[in-house]
């Protein structure tokens, strides 16, 4: 019974459809949500650190409830981003209540879209793995499954990878250098493959002009069916929801970098070179992505199985509140620098 607190992953969609539905203040109703209550609550409850024994590892493995948990995204997702579209076309909102929908549209798709389809994108099933890119579509970013995949975790906390922030670059920054870069090396990454399999540009397994194609139908259909407005919204909405990803990628691997060995390559990646944090509401609300140092150490680990790693770098706070203090560079520099590892900074 215990692992039904995963259904708290949903309380996202659910404020984001009570933002639509109720209007008013309330349209900023997942904003306050994940910003206000969700840290009040992680600042109160307080998780030990879980090690799974085997059988309890093979036991939640086993457990499709987990799968089925992700999996009830896509209809959740889509649901409630098509609804927020038709409310919002149906004209006579005031500023501030557009405003509220698509602040907590874009975060129903920052946690619920982009977040679900990182943990399906490292799953082995064909189907699963179209389900991640479904996910993706409406975030505008679809190529991060390739980049992701076959750059982040190959380049993770070196200077060859965009989406490891470095030591004194504010967030800012950050959003420009990552997204423009990341969107750059997923090219690179889809040439590479297409080169090894001597193929053309035009072959059927570019990906890349896959997503273009599929991201362009989805934009020209929001056109369509609720006109030019329409179509605004659901670039900012998607905008708004791959800048939060980069946030948490930003929080994630702040500062830290691997070294390189005598032969020149870097170390493998570990558990101190992801920030890990523990609060149990933002573990549950994004599928244990909190967990990331051991994620990143077992790219293939199920989040189910995700593991608390004491001898991590622990950020001070959970998500949420990790994302606020990062929008403040100077705030974020002086909590967070001194708990960067000397040897990484003098490497830097």
């Amino acid at each position: 019974m215990h692992d039904l607190k995963y259904l708290f992953a949903y309380s996202i969609p659910f404020s984001a459809f009570l933002s639509v539905y109720f209007l008013g203040y309330f349209s900023f109703g997942a904003v306050f949500y994940a910003f206000v209550i969700i840290p009040l609550l992680e600042s109160i409850i307080k998780t030990p650190g879980k090690i799974y024994s085997e059988d309890e590892k093979s036991s939640r493995l086993s457990n499709i409830f987990f799968d089925l948990m992700l999996y009830g995204n896509l209809p959740i997702v889509f649901g409630i981003l098509g609804y927020g579209f038709y409310v919002i076309s149906l004209g006579g909102l005031s500023t501030m209540e557009t405003v509220g929908v698509v602040f907590s549209l874009g975060i129903l798709l920052a946690t619920n879209a982009i977040n679900v389809a990182h943990e399906l994108g490292h799953r082995k099933t064909r189907i699963e793995q179209m389900m991640s890119k479904a996910l993706l579509l409406p975030c505008l970013y679809m190529h991060f499954y390739l980049e992701h995949n076959f750059g982040h975790h190959k380049n993770v906390s070196t200077p060859e990878d965009p989406a490891t922030s470095k030591y004194n670059q504010s967030l800012y920054h950050f959003w420009v250098t990552s997204v423009l870069k990341q969107y750059r090396n997923a090219w690179a990454i889809q040439m590479s493959m297409l080169k090894k399999d001597n193929r053309s540009f035009f072959s059927v397994k570019n990906q890349m002009l896959f997503y273009l194609f599929f991201q362009g139908l989805y934009l020209t259909s929001l056109f369509y069916f609720f006109g030019s407005f329409g179509l605004v919204v659901g670039l900012i909405v998607g905008i708004i929801s791959f800048l939060f990803l980069e946030t948490i990628n930003y929080i994630e691997h702040y500062g830290l970098l691997r070294e390189k060995t005598k032969s020149g390559r870097y170390e493998r990646a570990q558990t101190k070179h992801s920030w890990n944090s523990n609060h149990l509401i933002g573990r549950i609300v994004l599928y244990e992505l909190t967990r990331h140092s051991d994620h990143h150490f077992i790219a293939s680990k199920k989040y189910q199985v995700l593991e608390h790693k004491d001898e991590s770098p622990q950020l001070p706070f959970g998500y949420p509140s990790c994302i606020m203090l990062a929008m403040l560079p100077p705030l974020w520099f002086h909590l967070m620098n001194p708990r960067v590892p000397k040897e990484m900074i003098a490497a830097a």
